[in-house]
């Protein structure tokens, strides 16, 4: 019987060296560069680019692909639990090659890709040289396929694509895009879409601003419109109608490598609050002295580890299986929990702060924007949840006849017939 908890332990020495080298080589990066999706700042190449070479000197650079592209052919099991570790800052994904949206587009390429598209676009990006965006939600229809309106018309051996794109992650910096659009409006869009490369500068591609979060004066969330943007036959990804297949292999490990980085986040959160307990005194003593601060602690706890179980049990089933679509509903359901376990942690150890907490000079309101976002990216968490209830319904039957199968007069009826003759025999020697 093979069930344990334990990871191998050659494994957990890269891990080991992952955490060491993350925690003291690159959180500090995050305090002193600018984005990591810039490739031109000169202070990536004199700084990250060692870094990147220690990571593959060690073997862990882009362990989400192969062997065949440089990398690993890790596990889900195994990548997840090296990015709870890269988690912990928004430069350690980019120095260990698995940044999104990149690793989600080199994952497609390598899988859909031509060998043409694969030079092109593929090599250079897994080198760590240029960054990609995807360009797929719409302003009016979010993330639903069936809303989107952005076109592409065969003409010649060209595309032309119109239409608009919301929220395309790091397209300022982007040599290339991968964008969705309707090819065929004569059948569904789960079959009627499709998948193009358009590399960055081809004339009508505009982006109309960059898009910041919250307080963010401009950010790197592309507002881009595609107008009459030509691109030649052989930037088709994949087949022809196929865009819908293409995404949801980009999406499933995704969600899960997400998952595993927020709680890294909100593994800080929870240190943080706990440090802020033992410290913080007030009249009455250290604020871990009082049973609402144990409260929260304790609940932070018990959801930050449910959640993690969780994760990792996801994980184990989509390596036992190798279909995303089986693992459907586990997936959706740690989409939709991933919002809330992040945004309730974070607001107790905010709360635990007092006003520093809220302050500027702490990370927790940014956190807490960043816990609201996930439960809108990759598919809002209303959504994730419809699927995890649609999944689990498919194994119920409704019941027949008048009583629920929980009645209770019914199943004692049902209980006293099945034993009834060792019942009366029972009785009759009394």
């Amino acid at each position: 019987m093979a069930w344990d908890f334990e990871t191998d332990p050659e494994y957990q020495k890269l891990l080991d060296w992952a955490d060491a080298f993350v925690r003291d080589e690159v959180e500090p990066l995050d305090l002193v560069l600018g984005d990591p999706y810039d490739k031109e700042d000169p202070r990536y190449k004199e700084i990250v680019r060692p870094l990147q070479q220690r990571v593959k000197e060690q073997g862990l650079w882009a362990c989400h692909l192969g062997p065949e592209l440089g990398g690993k052919g890790f596990g889900q099991v195994k990548l997840a639990l090296l990015n709870e570790i890269l988690g912990r800052s928004r430069w350690a994904p980019s120095v260990f090659g698995c940044q999104a949206p990149d690793s989600g587009n080199a994952e497609i390429l390598a899988h859909f890709g031509t060998d043409e598209q694969k030079e092109r676009y593929l090599r250079p990006l897994l080198d760590g040289e240029i960054s990609s965006s995807y360009s797929m939600t719409e302003p009016h229809g979010g993330a639903d396929p069936t809303l989107f309106t952005t076109r592409a018309v065969r003409d010649g051996d060209e595309w032309v694509i119109n239409g608009e794109k919301w929220f395309s992650s790091n397209a300022r910096h982007a040599t290339f895009i991968i964008v969705m659009a309707v090819t065929d409006t004569e059948v569904s869009a789960y079959e009627g879409m499709s998948m193009f490369i358009v590399p960055a500068g081809t004339p009508g591609l505009e982006i109309v601003r960059n898009v910041g979060v919250g307080g963010e004066r401009e950010g790197s969330h592309g507002y881009l419109r595609y107008e009459n943007v030509r691109v030649p036959a052989g930037n088709l990804l994949g087949a022809e109608g196929g865009a819908f297949v293409i995404a949801q292999t980009r999406l499933g490990g995704g969600r899960i490598h997400h998952a595993m980085r927020t709680i890294a986040q909100v593994r800080k959160a929870f240190d943080m609050m706990c440090e802020r307990a033992v410290s913080r005194e007030t009249r009455f003593g250290a604020l871990a002295k009082m049973q609402m601060t144990r409260e929260k602690i304790a609940d932070s706890w018990i959801e930050m580890e449910q959640f993690r179980l969780l994760v990792l049990r996801t994980a184990w089933l989509i390596d036992k299986h190798g279909d995303y679509k089986v693992v459907r509903k586990d997936i959706a359901a740690v989409k939709a929990a991933m919002p809330k376990v992040f945004h309730d942690v974070v607001q107790r150890a905010m709360h635990l702060h007092g006003a520093l907490g809220v302050s500027n000079e702490m990370p927790f309101a940014g956190m807490l924007l960043g816990a609201e976002a996930l439960g809108i990216a990759d598919g809002p968490t209303e959504v994730h949840k419809i699927t995890v209830a649609r999944q689990i319904l498919r194994d119920y039957e409704p019941v027949k006849g008048l009583w629920p199968t929980g009645h209770l007069p019914t199943r004692r009826e049902a209980a006293r017939e099945r034993y009834a003759e060792a019942l009366e025999h029972a009785l009759g020697n009394e």
